[in-house]
This record gives structure tokens, sequence and C-alpha cells, in this order.
């Protein structure tokens, strides 16, 4: 049973739905170059790109992995936010990579290493961050999808459907219009989502209230739902792997550097990144407020119930939207589900044009040996996001995540950012960096956490021990991947940073100093 109205609540979102696509749209006049449709001629201001960011950064999928984590982990599980505020706050205001990466007027990163390290790294570059930023973003669609399917009481045939409407309506604007449609969009998206995420949390705190999300946190987790260091499961590994997969995507996350390179100088970027910091403690906070009082108000069967019917063994990421679906009365409904929608339309707008940014000018540069025309250049990135969007949603129809959301999409960024953000800090910082070490790096920062991702999908072992099994009523094995069981996401992204430095020291040493004539 959900409040869903189709008739009112359905209304409100269709006027939002159809207001977001003609201002999206309005600006595909605007479009003329291809620095229009990537980065926006570069001259974005202060306030637009911190509500630009804030907007890309929250998304469906945002809200559930940080709910989930408040189901499963309490207070705690909003760790990765607060690292996340400090790398963004500290390298705003120090400049750390980002001032020489936007001063030097690239629209990527790898056409930034390319001046360094030459035309080879600069393709390796693209092609890896293409890699882990498409398995990354694989999901989203799938996870938005099961939101509006619990949510609004959705039959659970109609989650195809969904995503594919989704997508849809995503695509046809960013096609159109780039980055413009993308910053323009973005500002309404994050009135809307500010709005809908108050009125939310404030219904949440009065149904459940305070005391009882403390008390539930308590019952369930004991003081590891207040501290991180406390659990088996998490402790310094994961404050660890949070604090360095936070930082690489302060530095080199494309979606994020896309703003900075938006920006109208440095220093505009720089107050952006500042301007936001608090933003990301805060799209940890609250949702994980939703996910605490569903653990608090829903009988765990229920939970698990709902993850079997869309065939995962584990319902912890359900119970957020079914708790919504219990307390959002008729109307606000409606505003609810248009907040989530704009959260959702502007990341997944934000990152298909990031990916394909890269594609068509990192991937595709050695096949432009000839300037291409703005109109061809332009038709180019209008073709590479229309074929994202395919491989978007056949990759969320046929892949389905096991174990933690968080954990996947860590594992999945860090395919890329570890190797990036070790060549940016090198391009910018060490002379003695040079393209043996870059190449070493990028093929043992993209080849750890594929293994891992690998070992997981198609090696499984037993997940409880025999005392464990036997407790099961049912007598079915219960498995997890190799690589989670033996090392854990945290271990393996530690290891992948720390891998890549190494690679790209020893790299570096070892190829001979050129001789200054």
């Amino acid at each position: 049973m959900t409040h869903f109205n189709w008739l009112l609540d359905g209304s409100i979102v269709g006027v939002y739905l159809l207001a977001t696509m003609i201002a999206g749209l309005m600006v595909r006049k605007y479009v003329a170059r291809v620095d229009h449709f990537l980065v926006a001629g570069r001259e974005m201001n202060v306030y637009l790109g911190i509500a630009s960011l804030a907007a890309t950064e929250f998304g469906i999928v945002t809200a559930m992995y940080t709910a989930q984590a408040g189901y499963t982990r309490g207070f705690a599980g909003a760790i990765p936010g607060v690292c996340n505020a400090i790398a963004m706050f500290v390298v705003g205001y120090t400049g750390f990579c980002v001032k020489p990466l936007r001063d030097s007027g690239v629209m990527t990163i790898p056409e930034l290493f390319e001046r360094r390290f030459g035309k080879l790294v600069r393709w390796l570059s693209g092609v890896v961050i293409v890699l882990g930023g498409l398995l990354n973003m694989g999901v989203f669609l799938r996870v938005g999808g099961q939101f509006l399917v619990v949510c609004c009481g959705m039959n659970l045939r109609y989650l195809e459907l969904a995503m594919t409407v989704l997508l849809i309506g995503v695509a046809v604007y960013t096609i159109l219009g780039g980055m413009l449609s993308v910053l323009v969009t973005d500002f309404l998206q994050f009135v809307v989502m500010s709005a809908g995420l108050l009125v939310v949390t404030f219904l949440v705190l009065h149904h459940v209230g305070w005391d009882k999300l403390v008390a539930t946190v308590q019952a369930h987790q004991s003081d590891g739902g207040f501290n991180p260091f406390i659990p088996k499961d998490l402790g310094w590994p994961f404050v660890l792997s949070n604090l360095l997969t936070n930082t690489a995507a302060v530095l080199t996350w494309q979606a994020v550097i896309a703003r900075l390179l938006a920006a109208k100088d440095s220093d505009t970027g720089r107050r952006v990144y500042t301007g936001t910091a608090f933003f990301f403690i805060c799209r940890w906070v609250i949702p994980g407020i939703w996910g605490i009082a569903a653990l608090a108000m829903i009988e765990p069967s229920v939970v698990e119930k709902i993850g079997l019917q869309f065939g995962e063994k584990d319902g912890s990421l359900f119970a957020m939207p079914y708790l919504l679906s219990q307390i959002v009365p008729a109307g606000m409904m409606g505003l609810l589900v248009a907040a989530m929608l704009a959260a959702d339309m502007s990341t997944d707008s934000s990152y298909m044009l990031t990916w394909g940014s890269v594609i068509y000018n990192d991937i595709l540069a050695p096949f432009r040996k000839v300037a291409w025309s703005e109109k061809k250049g332009l038709l180019w990135n209008r073709c590479i996001i229309a074929l994202i969007g395919v491989f978007l949603l056949i990759w969320g129809l046929w892949y389905k995540l096991e174990g933690n959301l968080w954990e996947y999409l860590q594992t999945t960024g860090t395919i890329y950012l570890a190797s990036m953000t070790i060549l940016l800090i090198a391009c910018c910082y060490w002379k003695r960096a040079n393209n043996w070490g870059a190449i070493a790096a990028i093929v043992v920062g993209a080849a750890l956490p594929v293994l891992a991702l690998s070992l997981d999908l198609f090696v499984k072992v037993p997940a409880l021990d025999a005392a464990g099994q036997a407790l099961l009523k049912d007598g079915k094995a219960v498995t997890e991947g190799w690589a989670a069981h033996n090392f854990g996401s945290h271990f393996v992204n530690i290891g992948t940073f720390a891998a890549v430095a190494l690679a790209m020291v020893i790299g570096s040493l070892f190829k001979p100093k050129q001789e200054r004539s």
C-alpha cells in the first residue's frame, strides 16, 4: 500500500518533468561550438556552480546507498560524507591540483596528461576513466527504477519501463543542449530537490522522533552505530578507504571536475568547491536518517521480502523507499517523487555528458588528425551520449547488485580514481614523473579493481561457516564474491592506491633521464 495518487501526485510529477524538459531544450540554440557543449563556454559562476555540483552529486542512487548505510551501520555510516566534505573544502581552499588543472585551459584531465606524458598516456587515461565511470554509473538506472517501483507502489513488471522512461527523458535534453542544458536544469533541480529533502526529513522526524532514532541505532549496532572504528566490518580500513576514495573523487572524478573546468577561472572553481563542501555531509546524513527511521519502523521480514522480489539477497537497499511510501501523504508524495526525479535526472545527465566528453576529447583524439568542424564535433558528441544511454540501459537490465551498493561504487570508481589521482599529483608537483611511471600506474590501477570485481562476479565462496549455515531455515547456501570474502572491498581500495603510487614511482625512476642538449 502506498499513498502515491496517480492523479494528484502524478500531475505534480508530470508538470515538473515538462518544465524541466522545456528549460533544458530552450538553451539548445546557444550551443554552436564543442566547448559550449562540453564546458558551457567556461562562463559558469560560483552560485550556479554550487547548485549544479550539489544537484549532480545527489541522485536517487545517492539517496539509496546513503539510506542503506544508515539502515545497516547507523550514524557511523555517514563517515564517507564527512571524508568527502573535508577533502572538498581542503582542496578548494588550498587549490591543490585544481588550480593548475583549471589554469591549463583543458576540457578533460587526460588532455592535461598529454602535455606531460604524451599521447599514449592521454588515450589510456581516457579508456580507464570511461571504463570505471560507465561501470560505476551502470547501476544508476536500475536503482532509480527500483526506488520508483517501491515508493510509488508500481507493479514490478514496470521496472524496465520506468528505467527506460527515465533514460529517454534525460538523454533528450542532454543530447541537444550539452553542459548548458545540464547547468540550467541543475539549478531547477537543486531548488526542487532541496525542498523535497527538507519536507521529507521533517515528516520522518515527526513520525519517528530523534530519541527513537538514537535508541534504534543503539539497540541494533550498539556503540558501533556511532563510532566507525568499533565494528569489525568497518574500523580503520573503512575510514581510510573512504578518505582515499573521496579525496581522489574531489581531485579527478570527471563529473566534479567538469564544474571546475566550466568555471570562469580557477578562483571561481575553488569557491565552488568550498561552497559545496558542507552539502556532502548533508547528502549522507539526511538520507541516512531516513534509513535509520526505516530500521525503527519496518519489520526486517518485510524488507527481506521486497529484496527477494527484485531477485536480490539483501533487502536493506529498499527499506527507505518502502518507509516513504508508508508515511508521506498524497500531494507531498508528488513533491517527493519530483524531488527524487530532479536529483536523478541531474546526476544522469551530467554523468552521461561527463563520460561522453572523455570519449570524444581523448579516446577519439588519435582519429581526429584533421580538425573536425564544430558541426561534426557536436554530431559526434550527441551520438556518443546516445550510445552511452543504450549501454546504461543494457547494463542496468543485466547486472544485479550483490552486497552493499556503496562498496560497489567505490570499487568501480577506483578503477580510475587511484591512477588518475596519482598521475594528476605527479603531473602538477613531481618533476621526475614521466610516461613510464604514468603507464605503469594506469595499468596497475585498472587491473586490481577489475580483477576483484571479476572474482566477485564469477567465483563464489560460502559466506557462513557450518554453524551459521545450520541456523538458516531453508538450508540454501549463502555465498559471496571471492575477493569480498577474502580481502574485503576496503582493503582492495587501499591496496590499489598504494600499488598505483608505487608503480608511478618505480616506473618513473626506471626510465633513464634524458640528456639536455
